[in-house]
């Protein structure tokens, strides 16, 4: 009898005591919004912002009501006009083209390597071609090109780099925090990522003028003096009567529960890494499974694993999915047709009338065509973790055969 896997690959783990806590202390005050304080209180939000800002060694910070409000406003905050091309990584989520649609802007996608990250030599080609000067960089499920390679790109061309941090919270390229090496970095905290509200944002960056305007975007009103890692009076004064508010605010009672697993982040990416480890140890012994190179540079949290199974044909994939999901294993595919659940692709996203938006990805379709995706979540123990990647190996070996067959 085939073994079968029990446990929820969407469970997450408790809130940390000394959060539940501290909601409970706020919501016994009934001073939930960021700026409803008492005469000299910081709130729960503006501390998270300071202790965020010192975490990843920026200047600044803005605590968002979501990580695609904080690309949005971020789009808008360095410049992003109506009509304006936005380059991007062709491998991303939702999120990422809908803060692009927000603004009113068009999507320039660019390709992959085989190895998840945006193909640096592509860029070149698309920078000169669409002469964007915009690039939204998507850390896809916690994947980074040469962050020094990129940097230096962007800087030879003009290139303004805002970075898509959702699943790199907490990761490093060569010791530095993802999100600090562009004009502005955005982060998630929604439920699966790596520190949890529900749903949740944040942005960090070294510019007074970004933070000034990010800030009134988000609806400070004229309180924006109740940031402790905000932005400089003198920086705001003109802008108050030229930008808008959009309202997109996070609450105390959120932030409240985000700071005790900010304090816990490192120690949590160690986890998730020995369970990636320990996953991808057993896929690396079947020949048809191929695991992402994972640079020497690169400092990532764990937290999902992605592999893709070469030449094989759709159907054969499809049945994988099946044959795993029939033992209690979730795999995500790329390849197919359809949307499903949390998982899109580029060419999903039709709401995107010009621009290169609706352009072939040759090199991207078939990467994606054979890309499986699998979530890590803290609550496995490494023995479910051995115990997963087993059942895949197996269900793989077992498909490969009939191929062969075939």
């Amino acid at each position: 009898m085939k073994r079968r896997f029990n446990k929820s690959f969407t469970q997450q783990e408790a809130i940390p005591e000394e959060g539940i806590e501290a909601a409970v202390q706020i919501m016994r005050s009934g001073r939930l919004h960021r700026y409803n304080t008492a005469p000299g209180q910081v709130s729960e939000v503006a501390q998270l912002e300071s202790d965020f800002a010192q975490y990843t060694g920026s200047q600044y910070c803005l605590a968002c009501a979501s990580g695609g409000y904080a690309l949005a406003i971020a789009l808008r905050a360095v410049g992003v006009q109506p009509g304006d091309k936005v380059l991007c990584n062709g491998f991303t989520l939702a999120p990422v083209p809908g803060a692009i649609h927000n603004v009113g802007a068009v999507p320039v996608w660019v390709e992959i390597t085989e190895d998840l990250v945006l193909d640096l030599e592509h860029l070149e080609y698309a920078i000169k071609i669409s002469k964007s000067r915009f690039l939204l960089l998507s850390h896809m499920r916690g994947h980074s090109p040469d962050m020094e390679a990129l940097t230096e790109l962007c800087e030879r061309f003009g290139v303004c780099l805002i970075e898509d941090c959702a699943h790199t919270l907490g990761a490093r390229w060569n010791g530095r925090a993802s999100g600090t090496f562009g004009r502005i970095g955005c982060y998630s905290t929604q439920t699966y990522k790596h520190i949890n509200s529900g749903e949740g944002g944040l942005l960090v960056t070294d510019d007074a003028s970004v933070i000034a305007k990010a800030t009134l975007l988000s609806g400070s009103y004229m309180l924006f003096d109740r940031h402790l890692a905000g932005p400089p009076t003198e920086t705001v004064d003109e802008l108050i009567y030229t930008t808008p508010n959009f309202s997109g605010r996070l609450d105390n009672l959120r932030a409240s529960i985000l700071m005790p697993q900010l304090a816990a982040l490192d120690a949590n990416a160690l986890r998730w890494n020995r369970r990636y480890h320990t996953v991808a140890e057993v896929l690396a012994t079947c020949p048809e499974i191929k695991l992402p190179v994972r640079p020497e540079a690169e400092e990532f949290v764990g937290s999902s694993l992605q592999f893709r199974l070469p030449n094989w044909p759709a159907p054969a994939v499809h049945d994988l999915v099946g044959a795993c999901f029939e033992r209690g294993v979730e795999l995500k595919w790329f390849g197919a047709d359809k949307p499903a659940g949390y998982t899109s692709r580029y060419d999903h996203w039709r709401y995107f009338a010009q621009g290169n938006s609706d352009a072939a990805l040759e090199r991207s379709d078939d990467i994606l065509a054979v890309l499986l995706d699998m979530r890590i979540p803290l609550t496995f123990t490494l023995d479910d973790c051995q115990l997963v990647a087993e059942i895949i190996v197996e269900e793989v070996k077992a498909l490969a055969a009939t191929q062969k067959e075939l």
